[in-house]
C-alpha cells in the first residue's frame, strides 16, 4: 500500500494524512473546494492537495473522512477510478445534529453498512472510535502497556487484515472487531467509543455494546461537547469517557477530569447568562 488518498481536510483527515505521511506513504489530499484550498494543510501534513475527481487514480487505500451525510456527494468518478484491489476505509461517524436523520440508520442499519450501500462497494471501517488528535500524538511502539487498540470491522478478510496491519504501523493495536455488521459497536454511543482502550479493555468493551442505549448516550454526548470550548483537552474527555464506562474508578485523575468537565459547562453557562443580561441592560 504505497499510495493512499484521504478525502477531507477536518482534524481526522489531517490527522491521518500527517501520519501517513510519517510513515513513508505517498498521501494525496482532498475536499471539496480544491486543491487551492489545501495549502496550509499541505505544509502542515506534507500531503499533496489534489482535485477530488483525481483522487482515486493509483490509490491503494482510499479514507473517507468527510461529514457522514455528505459521503452520498461524492463525485462518481472517486469510486469508478478506483483500481479494483483498493481498499475504502469509513473513517466517519454519524451525528444527526450534523448530518440530517437518516432513517436506515436510526432504524439500526450500520453506519458503514449505509456508506458501503450508497457507494456501491464494500468498505472498511476503522480509525471512527478515536478522537482525531490522538491519532497522532498517541502513537507507541508494539508491546507498550499504554498502547491503544483500534477496533476494525469488513466484509472482506483480506482487506480487514490488511487495514488492521495500517492500524498496527500507525502505533495502536489492531483489534479484529470482525464484520461490518458488527461494526455498530464501535459507533459513537458505544462503551468503545473514544475511550483509548487497550486490547483486553477493548473486547469488553465491544462485548457491551447496547443499540438500545447509543442513540441517547450518542445524543447526550453531543450536546455535552457543544457546550465545551474547542480547545478543550482531549486528554480530559477521554478519562471522564473512561470513567463512564466503568473504567479507571480508582484514579482520581480520572473524577479530577469529570468535575472539570461539569465545572467548564457550567461556568461557560453562566458566562452566557451574563452576557445575555448585560444585552438587555445596554440595548443597542
Amino acid at each position: 500500500m504505497q499510495q493512499i488518498g484521504v478525502i477531507g481536510a477536518g482534524p481526522v483527515g489531517q490527522g491521518l494524512a500527517k501520519r501517513l505521511v510519517a510513515l513513508g506513504y505517498v498521501v494525496r489530499i482532498a475536499n471539496s473546494r480544491g486543491p487551492a484550498s489545501l495549502r496550509d494543510v499541505a505544509k502542515s501534513t506534507g500531503a499533496e492537495p489534489i482535485d477530488i475527481t483525481d483522487i482515486s487514480a493509483g490509490a491503494a487505500v482510499l479514507v473517507l473522512a468527510i461529514p457522514f451525510g455528505r459521503v452520498p456527494d461524492l463525485p462518481k468518478s472517486v469510486v469508478s477510478s478506483l483500481p479494483g484491489d483498493a481498499i475504502i476505509v469509513d473513517a466517519g461517524n454519524y451525528y444527526p445534529r450534523r448530518d440530517g436523520a437518516i432513517p436506515e440508520i436510526d432504524q439500526g442499519l450500520p453506519e458503514s453498512q449505509w456508506i458501503s450501500r450508497k457507494l456501491g462497494v464494500p468498505v472498511v471501517k476503522a480509525f471512527n472510535s478515536i478522537i482525531a488528535s490522538r491519532l497522532v500524538d498517541q502513537c507507541r511502539p508494539a508491546g507498550d502497556r499504554r498502547r491503544i487498540a483500534l477496533p476494525v470491522a469488513g466484509d472482506d478478510l483480506a482487506n480487514r487484515r490488511a487495514i488492521m496491519a495500517l492500524v498496527e504501523a500507525f502505533g495502536f493495536d489492531a483489534f479484529d472487531a470482525g464484520s461490518l455488521a458488527e461494526s455498530w459497536r464501535q459507533q459513537p454511543g458505544q462503551p468503545a467509543y473514544c475511550t483509548d482502550a487497550t486490547r483486553a479493555e477493548l473486547r469488553l468493551l465491544l462485548a457491551r455494546a447496547d443499540r438500545e442505549m447509543a442513540k441517547r448516550n450518542r445524543d447526550k454526548a453531543t450536546e455535552i461537547l457543544s457546550k465545551l470550548p474547542e480547545d478543550y483537552p482531549a486528554d480530559q474527555l477521554v478519562r471522564a469517557s473512561r470513567i463512564l464506562v466503568g473504567l479507571d474508578k480508582l484514579r482520581p485523575a480520572s473524577w479530577f477530569a469529570i468535575l472539570r468537565l461539569a465545572a467548564t459547562i457550567a461556568l461557560r453557562k453562566q458566562r452566557r447568562r451574563d452576557a445575555v443580561k448585560d444585552r438587555v441592560a445596554s440595548p443597542s
